[in-house]
């Protein structure tokens, strides 16, 4: 909170007089007032929007420039989760001919595709920043992912008047296109090319995919014609120790690790993304809801509602309409008006009318608690319902027309009543979408932990099936199986006394242990071992001596439950298709932390000063078993070419700064952030772990 202030002097050199220079940030939080050598820009209120600013009036071309940026957010919290404070996000500069193409200014959609060719349209919007009326072409070009042109459309000449913009439409056609899809997201680039005379003026690059999508009220979702289940998680903006300042790199692994584990599509929770974010989903393959808002006339937002959520709804729009990853435009989670009534429902539907008008292509929704009164639910186009499985039932027979998807689920609880909000059974909701064609698929809340919705002394929300690391908790195993479709089997023991930060209300799932240790258990009573699977049976090995094999389809929730009496040894578990086994897991008795194992996710970064290598540290004992109960302080320390960056274990109640280089693991794991400088060469990252005496060396090159 509080207020902040950033200063920037940079030089702009004479050969630059006759240039537009303008500055564009992708995100300020918030409040915030930009000014140019003393000069005012304007004020933005909304940290979750990019905005830009015209700086050529007012530069000293030949000398130093001074820019200047306020943030005011003494009124924190300014949000419902952590919002992070200042400028946190990209900031360009800008220098572009005074002919050019507007920021965000190519409209590109694909109104026919079929498998021999994609008709493709392109507007292009030309600004003519100088005093003079100015005659140009336009041309474009598309190129594949191997820069080979698959299109091309010749120069059209443009008169745009002196201070104005203008709209150019041209189509053109891509014979055999690359479809985007999930397992394969080819991605084209359009080159847009304006000319004056035989002078480049502006050459504009515009990402894009070629495919087709569907809602359908009793087939829920399509791309290209295939039915898909939408496998969602709702996430939010910060990357735990390193908070909302989130580094591209820090994203693309997040994405990395929830494809790998069967998550096909995002709810951007609840406000625009970074654009960085939308281009890694868009070349990774995931479905995004694309969400301009979390409330409108009650809760943060309120005071600017009425002068601000055209531009702000708009510029999200205009920012993110040629990302093939957007499928849906959400325009407000759980908003005070779905209460229902004539001024709600006008506002609900001028919302949606804006975007209908602004980016016709793509459907409107809300996500709605409670359900909604029934005159704003059946506004949008597509309705999004939080957690209320059971009204949703109820909804779809006396609604038929209407298009559903589960904007919001629960990790584990199912709702069983459709006229109450808290009644609910042990039954996973996923199946109310694996068993109803008519649901397009669900988003759970929420896909990893983040900061803020905090109950001292926790400082985040620990409902997520991976924690603020990016590791995978034991109560990721039911989705890892009915997600993913390779075989898998895991183990998890069910213990009520363990010392985690328990999910509040309804987002809690059972207690489980991923480890086998247990001494207080050593007078042999029983303990509640869970196998989940997506394969057909389980067998079960304790010490090895099997305690029989059972059918997964006896039980709910794709978990076998059994009940085994503690003893220190091996737990194994065989999972079968047929009589063939498929899976396999075990969890074996460890002794105390002997040493550390410290594995980067790459060796080598890029030397731009933004790369990152994420080092996982986990702890063993003598014989190589993870330790999880025997959680030792490790140190940091970075030499050379990079620099620490952050220091995290998962926990939410972790004390102590979130820019310390020393933290206890958590569960025997911790994460170590390094970041590359802008000069190629080795960084060398020391960790020093309480109790062992040798450190562990990992070397990082910077290229």
């Amino acid at each position: 909170g509080g207020i902040g202030a950033y200063r920037k002097s940079f030089y702009v050199p004479e050969s630059y007089r006759g240039k537009k220079i303008s500055v564009l940030f992708d995100g300020v939080y918030h409040q915030s007032k930009v000014f140019i050598n003393g000069h005012f820009l304007g004020f933005h209120p909304y940290g979750y929007t990019g905005f830009e600013y015209d700086l050529t009036p007012y530069l000293k071309f030949g000398g130093e420039n001074l820019l200047a940026v306020r943030v005011d957010h003494s009124d924190s919290p300014s949000s419902r989760w952590y919002s992070g404070s200042g400028i946190y996000r990209h900031a360009w500069l800008q220098i572009v001919s005074p002919v050019h193409v507007a920021t965000w200014g190519t409209y590109v959609t694909t109104p026919s595709v079929t498998q021999s060719a994609a008709e493709v349209k392109v507007i292009t919007t030309v600004v003519n920043t100088s005093e003079k009326t100015q005659i140009v072409t336009v041309s474009q070009k598309i190129i594949d992912a191997g820069n080979n042109v698959v299109a091309e459309k010749s120069g059209k000449q443009v008169t745009v008047q002196a201070n104005t913009k203008k709209d150019i439409e041209q189509d053109l056609k891509i014979s055999s296109p690359k479809l985007w899809t999930l397992e394969e997201p080819a991605l084209y680039t359009m080159i847009t090319t304006i000319k004056k005379g035989n002078r480049i003026e502006d050459i504009y690059n515009t990402s894009f995919g070629v495919r087709t999508f569907r809602f359908d009220r009793d087939n829920g979702f399509s791309l290209n014609g295939k039915s898909i289940k939408l496998k969602g998680m709702c996430l939010h903006q910060d990357a735990g120790s390193l908070g909302t300042a989130v580094p591209d790199r820090s994203y693309e692994r997040r994405l990395e690790i929830l494809k790998e584990f069967g998550c096909n599509a995002i709810r951007c929770s609840h406000n625009p993304p970074s654009p960085e974010f939308l281009d890694i989903c868009d070349r990774m393959g995931f479905i995004v809801i694309d969400e301009a808002f979390d409330k409108w006339k009650s809760g943060y937002y309120a005071k600017y509602f009425d002068e601000w959520w055209q531009r702000d709804l708009g510029d999200m729009l205009l920012r993110d309409r040629n990302h093939p990853s957007v499928v849906l435009w959400s325009i407000g989670n759980e908003v005070a008006e779905s209460k229902g009534g004539p001024e709600n429902v006008k506002r609900a539907r001028m919302l949606q009318d804006f975007v209908h008008k602004t980016e016709p292509t793509r459907p409107v929704c809300l996500a709605l608690q409670n359900g909604g009164a029934q005159d704003f639910a059946g506004v949008t186009d597509v309705i999004g319902y939080n957690y209320l499985e059971a009204r949703m039932l109820e909804d779809r027979k006396k609604y038929p027309e209407r298009i559903f998807v589960i904007t919001e689920a629960l990790p584990y609880f199912s709702s069983n009543d459709p006229a109450r909000l808290r009644t609910y059974t042990p039954i996973n909701p996923w199946y109310v979408v694996a068993e109803n064609d008519f649901v397009a698929g669900q988003f759970l809340w929420v896909g990893a932990d983040y900061l803020g919705e905090a109950t001292w002394p926790s400082k985040g929300w620990p409902s997520g099936l991976f924690d603020l690391c990016m590791f995978e908790k034991p109560r990721a195993a039911f989705h890892r199986a009915v997600w993913n479709p390779k075989p898998v089997v895991t183990i998890a023991v069910a213990d009520q006394s363990l010392n985690i930060d328990p999910p509040r209300d309804l987002w809690q799932w059972p207690n489980l242990a991923e480890h086998w240790n247990f001494p207080q258990y050593s007078d042999g009573r029983m303990v509640e071992v869970r196998t989940t699977t997506n394969c057909e049976s389980v067998e079960l090995f304790f010490n090895g001596n099997s305690m029989g094999r059972r059918k997964t389809t006896d039980y709910t929730n794709n978990t076998i439950i059994w009940y085994v009496p503690y003893r220190a040894g091996t737990l194994e578990a065989k999972g079968y298709i047929g009589e063939k086994q498929e899976a396999y897991y075990k969890l074996v008795t460890s002794e105390g932390a002997d040493h550390i194992t410290a594995v980067p996710d790459r060796k080598e970064i890029r030397a731009d000063g933004q790369d990152l290598s994420h080092i996982a540290i986990r702890l063993y004992d003598k014989n190589g078993i993870p330790v999880q109960t025997d959680d030792r302080k490790i140190t940091v320390t970075v030499e050379g070419e990079g620099k620490f960056l952050g220091l995290d274990n998962g926990e939410t109640r972790r004390e102590g700064s979130f820019a310390g280089n020393q933290l206890p693991t958590y569960f025997g794991r911790a994460l170590v952030i390094v970041q590359s400088t802008r000069k190629a060469g080795t960084m060398k990252v020391r960790i020093d772990t309480e109790g062992i005496a040798e450190p562990v060396y990992v070397n990082i090159e910077s290229r």
